[in-house]
């Protein structure tokens, strides 16, 4: 496919112009932050959840309130914006619309759907709008798939809605294409051997609810567990030196004491320069979060259990409101403005990785 040559510097523009766009009623950012709008739902659509990037442009998946294991037979929209907020392109994919990444090595996007059950992988070419179903077969836990991450020339997703309780089924699984079938492989379980971080000491999982998915700077998984209000960090997955420890999220209530907090996505910074994206499924819009300069290493997280979006300690796994007055935070992403896409990275991707970029056209 044609290789998009554009800086991903170039979406920085949108802060110069949307940061002066109409102000935001209602919800409020501490200083020194700036809250902007970026994009709200085109008309008929609601409940904007993932959030990919490519270059200068935004992918974000709506919901539309349908059912997460897709036996409404309905279909969810995916919004191609432009780095000013407007509507590029509106592709349809079939079933509810979760899960949303672009393939560093291909420039393709990866939608996942239905994450309760009967989920479904559409791959989409931006460039030509063309798309591909891929399906899977019976999951060994019992339910759908939520999230990915790509990791080297590897794909790792998260197995969600799990059928049993302990989760001795699959948590992770990394997958392979084959045909119009996406082949999994166990990589984490759901009852498997963690360190607790904040407590130093070691648990026997039982993720009853592994949900979004991201890496960290140090390219180690990190899975949010989504009602268990926790993390699970997982460095060298599938490996014989996979190593996992468990982060317990917590936060400030209103009634002045420290308790367990949901979070949805989390979104590491990568860069000193850059901004954050995120979505609000309940106020139907896409905000831009931005300083001057943020600091390398950092998480943010969506905490639809506050709601708010806030940084997360990670050594004890306390969460910090930056962002309040928001309805239902969902998707966040991090976009680092530092980088280039003439720099080489993506044909390095592409040489290393030319079996997947050959198997998704």
């Amino acid at each position: 496919m044609k290789k998009l040559t554009t800086p991903v510097s170039a979406l920085a523009t949108l802060m110069i112009s949307s940061m002066l766009a109409a102000p935001i009623f209602g919800q409020t950012a501490t200083a020194p932050y700036q809250l902007t709008v970026f994009a709200n739902a085109p008309q008929g659509l609601t409940a904007p959840d993932s959030i990919a990037v490519l270059v200068d442009h935004v992918f974000v998946g709506y919901g539309d309130g349908h059912l997460p294991d897709g036996s409404d037979n309905l279909n969810s929209q995916i919004v191609e914006f432009a780095k000013d907020g407007s509507v590029v392109h509106i592709y349809t994919v079939p079933g509810h619309s979760d899960g949303l990444k672009v393939d560093p090595a291909t420039h393709l996007l990866w939608a996942l759907q239905n994450e309760d059950a009967n989920a479904n992988l559409v791959i989409i070419n931006p460039e030509t709008h063309n798309q591909k179903l891929y399906t899977f077969g019976p999951t060994q836990h019992g339910g759908g798939y939520d999230d990915l991450v790509f990791r080297g020339c590897k794909v790792y997703i998260s197995a969600s809605n799990p059928a049993n309780s302990p989760n001795a089924g699959p948590a992770v699984v990394s997958a392979t294409l084959e045909g119009n079938t996406v082949d999994v492989k166990p990589v984490l379980a759901g009852d498997a051997g963690a360190i607790d971080i904040s407590k130093d000491t070691t648990v026997t999982l039982n993720l009853q609810d592994p949900d979004s998915m991201t890496l960290d700077p140090e390219g180690n998984l990190v899975l949010d567990s989504q009602a268990d209000h926790q993390l699970i960090i997982v460095s060298n997955p599938g490996t014989a030196s996979q190593r996992v420890v468990q982060l317990p999220l917590t936060a400030l209530t209103a009634t002045g004491t420290v308790a367990p907090m949901e979070v949805d996505d989390t979104a590491f910074v990568t860069s000193s320069e850059g901004f954050i994206l995120f979505a609000d499924k309940g106020l139907n819009k896409v905000f831009a979060l931005k300083k001057n300069a943020f600091a390398p290493g950092a998480a943010y997280t969506a905490a639809d259990g506050g709601p708010f979006v806030g940084t997360i300690d990670l050594t004890t796994g306390f969460i910090t409101p930056i962002v309040t007055g928001l309805k239902n935070p969902g998707g966040v992403v991090f976009v680092d403005t530092s980088k280039h896409e003439s720099d080489g990275s993506r044909d390095e991707d592409r040489d290393s990785c030319h079996d997947r970029e050959r198997d998704s056209h």
